[in-house]
């Protein structure tokens, strides 16, 4: 079953990085935090989190967006050429989302077969009865 996959960023990490042309680019995104949110046919969710380095070492000074200009339609993009770009961890990531899925659309019940079998309180649990006394004693 396919799922629709929605990301969002959750904390980013930045520091002031040397590019490959010596010029300094100031809080350029280091580390990336994310959340993937996979949605199946049936509307079933699961998550997952993740964590993204970057560096802008090979960023031209004229191509790097300042951080007080980034959105985070442009980080997810992002983390989404990096996950999208390594096809074995992209399938790791939504067979996890899928197993987690699964787990939670089963559940236990109790035999049909079987009598309500809740056992008793302890005699010391509140709300347990006081047990009778014993036959032929005071």
């Amino acid at each position: 079953m396919a799922l629709t996959l929605e990301y969002s960023i959750t904390s980013l990490k930045v520091k002031d990085e040397v590019n490959a042309d010596g010029e300094t680019l100031p809080n350029a995104v280091v580390q990336t935090y994310w959340k993937v949110v996979g949605t199946d046919n049936g509307g079933n969710t699961s998550d997952w989190a993740g964590a993204t380095p970057f560096t802008a070492a090979n960023v031209p000074a004229g191509s790097f967006t300042a951080f007080e200009d980034l959105e985070e339609s442009t980080v997810v993009g992002w983390v989404q050429a990096i996950v999208d770009g390594d096809s074995g961890y992209k399938q790791h990531i939504t067979d996890q989302l899928q197993r987690q899925i699964d787990e939670d659309l089963v559940e236990e019940r109790a035999m049909p077969w079987a009598e309500d079998v809740t056992p008793p309180l302890p005699a010391d649990a509140p709300g347990a009865e006081d047990p009778a006394p014993a036959e032929g004693g005071e």
